[in-house]
């Protein structure tokens, strides 16, 4: 049985959006497909969070065209103390290229880095090699079919063999018009023997009464490839977000993920690393922060397919107000994946009455030959830390606040540019006062 999702468009707006951005054939073929599909299927069902009653498909308008940025200075301050003056910079205003910029160096190397839809026009061959196939499927459930359809924005980034990038890759996504519908796709292919750090932030200087994110990243790490990925989310209270982040990593390749998950409205996180070649390598670091009466659920799951494949999980939450949150840690130990090691801590810190979390660690295994562990925590602050820090004469305010960046920091300290960083603490300081 399925529910009848009633939604502000029909299939010719999609056909007229795919040919106004002038999108090749297999682009609006897939949306079309998509499209068909979406009454056929079920909505997602994360566990212990009833979502049959959240926002994904109202919305006033699909796509908000903005003015670009002629240059850096014109950026809001905010934006411009996370950049750092980055030269491999994307900027996407709502839904609109804002700004893009590639150094010398690396083009000379033959990366790509552009937004999307101009990666489908002008490497059409290339994205459809990847595009919503090996990573997240197009029919997987109802929100990923809405995405295949509506995609609005987004960033592509490839990193041809034996490339090595020093300096990190940024996409900064700001939405400034509270009627911005987000639809963003991330496609990310790092070639063999190559490496590269990508980082992203999404910033709401503006709330929504209804505003919907459905966001999706692929990220392909191929032979003996390393891929840093370090996200912020900042989505503003009025928000309802589905985001689905997913990598493949290939023989000895590395997916490492550092994620700051600090949105004030409803969320659904699904982040998913499939190591599928031998030796491959999967690390997942995420970090949140609820408050008010946000309901949240974040699933983080690593599949075993090779051998002596190497997977890691930790989160750490922090809840106050009425805020709640479901952790769910997935490690899947597959048949023949043999000498795999499958680890993974989640930790929630609440901080009112009221306050919910729930950590719950699974691990999945289908191979004997193999090692796997989990530990799991939620609780208060522990008071023998405050009367510790409270009997060198800091206050109980100042003495929680330590107690919690200290908590927060495995993550945080992951992030690897600067400015990303400060802005997570900035965060996190704010969220928690």
């Amino acid at each position: 049985m399925t529910t009848e999702t009633k939604l502000p468009f029909e299939q010719e707006d999609i056909s007229s959006y795919s040919t106004k951005n002038n999108e090749p054939a297999w682009l609006s073929e897939l949306r079309i497909q998509a499209f068909s599909e979406l009454e056929k299927l079920p909505m997602p069902k994360p566990d212990k969070t009833k979502i049959d009653k959240w926002n994904f498909t109202s919305f006033k308008t699909h796509t908000v065209e903005s003015e670009t940025f002629a240059s850096l200075d014109e950026l809001p301050e905010e934006i411009k103390s996370i950049i750092e003056g980055n030269e491999n910079l994307y900027i996407q205003r709502n839904n609109t290229p804002a700004h893009i910029n590639l150094s010398a160096k690396i083009k000379e190397q033959g990366v790509i880095f552009t937004d999307i839809f101009t990666a489908a026009r002008d490497h059409a061959e290339l994205v459809q090699k990847y595009f919503m196939k090996d990573g997240v499927k197009i029919d997987e459930h109802r929100l990923t079919a809405l995405h295949a359809a509506l995609v609005n924005g987004g960033a592509f980034l490839y990193v041809p063999k034996n490339v090595e990038i020093k300096d990190p890759i940024q996409a900064v996504f700001l939405l400034d018009n509270p009627e911005t519908t987000l639809f963003n796709h991330v496609l990310i292919v790092a070639e063999d023997n190559s490496s590269v750090t990508y980082v992203e932030n999404y910033f709401s200087s503006v709330e929504s009464n209804e505003g919907i994110a459905n966001i999706v990243t692929e990220v392909f790490a191929n032979a003996n490839a390393k891929v840093e990925y370090g996200a912020v989310d900042t989505l503003s209270k009025g928000f309802t977000t589905y985001v689905n982040r997913r990598g493949v990593a290939a023989r000895d390749a590395r997916i490492e993920w550092a994620l700051g998950l600090m949105n004030d409205g409803n969320t659904i996180s699904d982040n998913t690393t499939y190591l599928m070649g031998d030796g491959s390598h999967g690390d997942t670091k995420t970090v949140v922060v609820g408050r008010g009466e946000q309901k949240q659920n974040f699933t983080t799951a690593i599949i075993h397919y090779g051998k002596r494949s190497e997977g890691y999980i930790l989160k750490h939450g922090v809840m106050k107000d009425g805020a709640s949150s479901i952790f769910n840690g997935i490690g899947k130990i597959e048949y023949g994946a043999t000498k795999a090691n499958a680890e993974q801590e989640s930790r929630v810190l609440m901080l009112s009455e009221k306050a919910r979390g729930d950590a719950n660690p699974i691990l999945l295994i289908d191979e004997d030959d193999v090692t796997a562990g989990h530990a799991a925590s939620v609780g208060r602050v522990d008071p023998l830390q405050l009367y510790y820090l409270m009997s060198r004469g800091i206050t109980k305010k100042e003495a929680e606040r330590l107690v919690i960046h200290g908590f927060l920091a495995p993550v945080v300290n992951q992030l690897p540019i600067e400015g990303v960083k400060k802005q997570l603490v900035a965060v996190i300081e704010r969220k928690v006062q």
